[in-house]
């Protein structure tokens, strides 16, 4: 039985995944214990499959789930999960701005009796102020809406044991918001804090339009907070334009002044229109997410599987013969 499973998912990562293994190999020989590198690409277009592929035949502790196409970085750790030999899962990043060197600590409190060890973040270094005040309000902003406690300031960084990553094979949802949903499961958590670096080489796989949605996923995925929102806004303008009514009636029977012209009508009615479209996008991202998964499709397609074989027990968990889920 394999006792660590490191989990590394890649979109395009060419330019670092050479020295990403290199360092992970460093760390993990130092535990003096059996363990694999299992990569999951997702959908690279670049030689980052190429690159792993050398590394397969070179190290039996190297593996490579490579996917058909492009199914999201929250995917790809999913199906690393399900796919992971190990007692002990990692999930990191191929950008290194997560350090290796972290897992060691990770492993230690493992040992100590947690079920769930996360990467908190004390500082990120090479980050636009735009970026941590966002990412800063986001975590703040899900935690307030959610009966969750999913910790403020972590990533998908994090070990889990064996147990817990059985459990969340279980869970079938298509949006998936992970760091959310090993927070939902309970078990023994504690945190390990780091400085988060730079990114070593390449770019970010999560520009400002992909952030936007993560941020949607994982707040409809753990709150239904936005459609009570909904309601609350509809009582209070209902209430507001009641009041309104009650003042243009007045203004009609017991005065000589007369409502504005129709620039004031045309603004008002902008205004309620917008609140409109606005609540019928936030019920539109539900009903989309339940159309989701009422289609029932696999969360993903395994073109290939690469390097080391898997332990009995890891085998009996891979859906045969087409290896999808």
């Amino acid at each position: 039985m394999v006792q660590y499973s490191i989990i590394v998912p890649m979109y395009n990562e060419e330019a670092v995944i050479e020295e990403t293994y290199k360092r992970l190999r460093e760390v993990m020989d130092e535990t003096g214990e059996s363990y694999e590198l299992l990569f999951v690409n997702d959908g690279s277009r670049d030689r980052t499959v190429e690159i792993v592929s050398r590394l397969c035949e070179r190290d039996s502790h190297v593996r490579l789930l490579n996917f058909s196409r492009n199914f999201g970085h929250q995917i790809a750790i999913t199906a690393g999960m399900d796919y992971a030999a190990g007692n002990a899962i990692v999930v990191i990043d191929a950008d290194l701005q997560d350090p290796p060197s972290i897992i060691l600590e990770m492993i230690d409190k493992w040992k100590e009796g947690y079920d769930v060890v996360y990467g908190k973040r004390l500082k990120r270094k090479g980050e636009t102020i735009f970026k941590k005040a966002t990412a800063k309000f986001f975590y703040r902003l899900l935690r307030s809406m959610t009966n969750v406690e999913i910790p403020v300031d972590t990533g998908d960084f994090r070990l889990i044991d064996r147990k817990v990553a059985d459990v969340l094979r279980g869970l079938k949802e298509k949006n998936r918001f992970v760091r959310g949903l090993v927070s939902w499961v309970g078990f023994r958590q504690t945190s390990v804090e780091y400085v988060r670096e730079e990114r070593w080489a390449g770019e970010t796989k999560y520009p400002l339009k992909k952030m936007i949605r993560f941020a949607m996923d994982g707040i409809t995925s753990f709150s239904y907070k936005p459609l009570k929102l909904a309601t609350y806004l509809g009582f209070c303008l209902s209430g507001l334009s009641f009041i309104y009514l009650l003042v243009v009636l007045y203004q009609a029977l017991f005065t000589s002044s007369t409502t504005a012209g129709w620039a004031s009508t045309v603004a008002i009615n902008l205004f309620f229109n917008g609140i409109v479209l606005i609540l019928l996008g936030i019920i539109g991202e539900y009903i989309g997410r339940i159309y989701d998964e009422s289609k029932d499709r696999p969360l993903y397609i395994i073109q290939e599987v690469k390097g080391g074989v898997p332990s009995p027990s890891a085998k009996e968990q891979i859906p045969e013969p087409e290896r999808v889920r």
